[in-house]
């Protein structure tokens, strides 16, 4: 009777595995098979992108050699890094002042980091176009540069303020009580604590920027249209071959960068924790 009971619960563990694993892979290729069959046909010979014709490497040549698309990619990696550097910058600065600091405006400054979050970019768009118009402020690279740094610096204090919540503050203190100054405690203690989180909110930041379309739709100039902006305005007359070449190219790039910030993350976790004992 008990074997009987135990082979009905190793069948209903088996069937649940199956499942869920069957669950998993209709997920996974929801997600990923768009990005393969766009990849695949990035290879094809055929214009429009109707049916496989053939193994070419035709756009791949036509995108370096003739096509205007990397100029609107050079555009949108000019925003993207300069946005993501204000962010940070700010975004650091901020979430440490929110962690170690009292005042009386902090928990209305925490609850207003979520507004351009959670707020419609179409709002977020308008809204800031109101106030270039306002400020006479001219529409162009600087401009997308400051609204790309406006809802990304939220991002980046989030995620720095989640990391550093975590981290030991005594460290800290036992470093200044053994006789390094502030300086030294950061750049020595606090610094390498806080690179792992630095790198995931660039990470983050550099993302959201680089994949904006709504915001840059209405804040760019005419000379400073990026390439998810182009990519929208060419699917009203259908999008050419080289565009799934160029968004190939940009989903490796993004692939590996992601495999580069696992690996430097390890190696400055690994180098941090070894310091503070050499230190110590």
């Amino acid at each position: 009777m008990e074997k009987t009971k135990l082979s009905k619960r190793l069948k209903r563990k088996r069937r649940g595995r199956r499942l869920g694993n069957l669950y998993a892979l209709i997920v996974f290729a929801f997600i990923y098979l768009p990005i393969v069959i766009m990849v695949i046909f990035s290879f094809n010979d055929q214009k429009n992108n109707y049916y496989w014709n053939g193994f070419t490497l035709e756009w791949y040549e036509y995108l370096f050699t003739q096509s205007d698309l990397l100029q609107y990619l050079i555009n949108s990696l000019i925003v993207a890094i300069a946005a993501t550097a204000i962010s940070l910058v700010v975004g650091v600065l901020g979430a440490m002042g929110l962690m170690r600091f009292e005042f009386k405006l902090k928990r209305t400054i925490n609850n207003s980091l979520y507004i351009p979050i959670v707020i419609p970019e179409v709002v977020l768009g308008i809204s800031l176009l109101m106030l270039y118009e306002t400020a006479n402020f001219p529409l162009g690279m600087m401009s997308m540069i400051l609204a790309h740094a406006t809802f990304c610096i939220p991002f980046v204090v989030i995620i720095m303020r989640g990391r550093m919540s975590g981290m030991d503050m005594s460290v800290e203190e036992a470093s200044q009580d053994l006789g390094a100054n502030r300086i030294t405690t950061f750049f020595r203690i606090t610094l390498p604590m806080l690179i792992p989180g630095i790198l995931s909110s660039a990470f983050m930041s550099f993302t959201l920027s680089i994949d904006d379309v709504i915001i840059s739709n209405f804040v760019s100039g005419p000379y400073s249209t990026t390439l998810p902006v182009k990519i929208l305005s060419m699917v009203k007359v259908g999008l050419k071959p080289e565009v799934n070449a160029l968004t190939s190219i940009m989903v490796l790039v993004l692939i590996l960068g992601i495999i580069l910030n696992y690996v430097v993350q390890a190696l400055i976790k690994k180098r941090a924790s070894t310091n503070i004992k050499t230190y110590f």
